[in-house]
């Protein structure tokens, strides 16, 4: 009987495995971590999960401990990188929370990956890329909104607005409600050219070459140079890939502000009503943590797929999975425990 590993696996199963032989195909090596952590880590960082809700218990030994709602805190906390270096992780684990809407907590897949340290705008561009291709991959009808949640922030921040105000206009972005931002902007007595920008900031939706000039002319309005910059720099690198036309430029697109603070995305595939996909750029994490440097990853949220998954043995992307990490580099994969680095 000559069946290869991938002859038994069901769909779910081998997406998982062809996102991790992309990965590693990028430098990404696999990072393993325990179900569990302290509770501490969690309650200081409440500000970066996306539910607050966690499972607690305590061990034999006293602690209180947690299993784990989120995987970019625990990487975090775990790793150490040299300054002027990078580190590139992936890893495929389970999470433990309430879902948005939910009442209940489930275990949620989540498979994606991390790029930490010392990185520059080619890094977020690479990470652009990979989830590009990590879509490709799910579904070839797909899309990539990307924003700048800096920059956002630094259009609403110049309009010098109540903190409640600015709260509400931040979500009137994420809406899309160019109607009630004018409404805002004019009760604080904000200029008019101030608010048309933000109101056409807000309804801007395009490829990078028909939207990027158009967000330059605004970012200036605004002060937000370094922002644009920034944000044009990573969707440069997505020029020469073959997703560049599966890529929009989509200011509603505000992620969390209180964990982004640069290039924000998120991913949709034909079939599924939400995003399957999702991550950026997020210093204020590593800082918040008194780690240097920055960080930017995304991750593929395989529950939200169960409606193309549902009754096939194979998902509907491109690309055939390969049978093993050591067939697409010709070496063993390394993974990454913590702080120990140990062959398999």
């Amino acid at each position: 009987m000559n069946e290869s590993i991938t002859d038994v696996m069901n769909a779910e199963e081998r997406l998982v495995f062809a996102l991790r032989a992309l990965f590693w195909r990028y430098g990404y090596r696999p990072y393993r971590m325990s179900k569990f952590e302290e509770y501490d880590l969690y309650a200081k960082n409440k500000d970066f999960l996306i539910s607050e809700d966690v499972i607690v218990f305590t061990d034999k030994g006293g602690r209180l401990m947690a299993l784990k709602p989120d995987v970019t805190l625990s990487i975090v906390n775990s790793v150490r990188v040299k300054k002027g270096e990078v580190e590139r992780l992936c890893y495929n684990e389970n999470v433990y929370r309430v879902p948005k809407g939910g009442v209940s907590f489930s275990e949620i897949m989540q498979t994606g990956l991390e790029c930490i340290g010392d990185i520059d705008a080619y890094c977020v561009g690479e990470v652009l890329c990979l989830a590009a291709a990590s879509l490709d991959l799910i579904s070839q009808r797909f899309v990539l909104d990307v924003s700048h949640i800096g920059l956002l922030s630094a259009a609403v921040a110049s309009l010098s607005l109540p903190k409640d105000a600015a709260r509400k206009v931040c979500g009137y972005v994420s809406a899309k409600n160019v109607h009630e931002i004018m409404s805002v902007c004019r009760e604080n007595g904000v200029s008019e050219e101030k608010a048309n920008a933000l109101s056409e900031l807000t309804s801007l939706y395009g490829t990078p070459s028909d939207v990027m000039p158009k967000v330059k002319r605004i970012a200036e309005l605004f002060f937000a140079e370094a922002e644009y910059a920034e944000l044009s720099a990573a969707l440069s690198v997505l020029e020469t890939s073959p997703f560049r036309d599966r890529v929009r430029v989509d200011f509603s697109i505000v992620g969390d502000a209180g964990y982004y603070n640069g290039v924000v995305f998120k991913g949709f595939v034909d079939g599924v009503p939400e995003a399957v996909l999702s991550g950026g750029r997020y210093d204020g994490l590593l800082k918040k943590m008194k780690r240097d440097g920055g960080a930017a990853g995304f991750a593929v949220y395989l529950d939200t797929l169960a409606p193309i998954f549902r009754g096939k043995e194979s998902f509907p992307g491109n690309g055939a999975v390969t049978e093993s990490a050591e067939s697409v580099t010709g070496k063993k994969p390394v993974y990454a425990k913590g702080c120990d680095i140990y062959e398999v």
